[in-house]
């Protein structure tokens, strides 16, 4: 799997991935973005290669899309490219309760927040330990917390976190640093997806400093980020208090968030 070494980002069109582009181009990487918006992709392109860094390479495509690992290493080895660095960004969330939201909008989620960030993981590791580089992948709090009012999408945080951890212990050997970056609130565009009423919250981070800490954090080889002390603490609330309080809280969390009302459970 030779070739010119990248760095691939998924889910580079706005929020986390977006910065998360930034931030590599300012430390030299040359980029190639995958997401489905071919103008915001571009207008990304535009903006880094206007500051000096190499145009990336746009790959617009749906993600969610069965066999997107294969897909991309073919547009990958067509150029003559192949990952130094992959982060695995793209994701979405829904706020509400589970059998009230669409049942065929929770499974694509599950498709893009676990499997295509399963098959982008797996599918570059020869790639990545040639070049001696990094998975990052991006989770959440959500995923050390029972998810009430975000079931789904808490459960693929979950995944996630647990997968990734696990793969940073096997790849060490391979001289592959895995990462998870678990940002808590960000205002992005992902909360108007996710239907949250936005409240601003001492845990909020800014974008820019939720993707420097996951680069920072990638290069440095850490296994776990979580930037913000607030948000810390919250992913060791789970130890401290009983399961079913976790499960009130979060869903009294979710009810205030959510645009309409939501009930918590029992």
């Amino acid at each position: 799997m030779s070739g010119r070494p990248v760095t691939l980002i998924t889910g580079a069109s706005a929020g986390i991935g977006w910065a998360l582009a930034e931030v590599f181009a300012r430390h030299g990487h040359e980029l190639v973005l995958a997401a489905r918006r071919t103008p915001e992709l571009d207008r990304l392109a535009d903006q880094l290669a206007a500051s000096g860094a190499p145009r990336p390479t746009v790959l617009s495509l749906d993600l969610a899309q069965a066999s997107v690992g294969d897909r991309i290493a073919a547009e990958l080895a067509a150029r003559g490219l192949a990952p130094r660095n992959v982060v695995n960004n793209a994701g979405f969330g829904l706020v509400g309760p589970a059998g009230e939201l669409d049942r065929a909008e929770q499974l694509a989620m599950i498709d893009l927040n676990v499997r295509t960030l399963a098959d982008l993981s797996l599918a570059f590791i020869p790639s990545l330990a040639e070049h001696r580089g990094g998975l990052l992948n991006v989770a959440s709090v959500a995923g050390f917390l029972p998810g009430p009012g975000m079931a789904v999408y808490y459960a693929t945080k979950a995944f996630v976190l647990s997968f990734s951890e696990s793969l940073h212990y096997e790849l060490k050997a391979r001289a592959v640093r895995v990462s998870v970056l678990c940002p808590g609130p960000v205002p992005t565009e992902f909360q108007a997806r996710a239907g949250i009423k936005r409240r601003p919250s001492i845990m909020d981070r800014p974008v820019e400093e939720v993707a420097r800490a996951g680069y920072d954090g990638l290069m440095s080889g850490r296994r776990l980020i979580v930037p913000g002390w607030q948000n810390r603490f919250v992913t060791r609330m789970p130890r401290l208090l009983p399961r079913g309080l976790m499960l009130d809280l979060v869903a009294r969390s979710q009810a205030r968030r959510h645009r309409t009302r939501l009930a918590p459970g029992s």
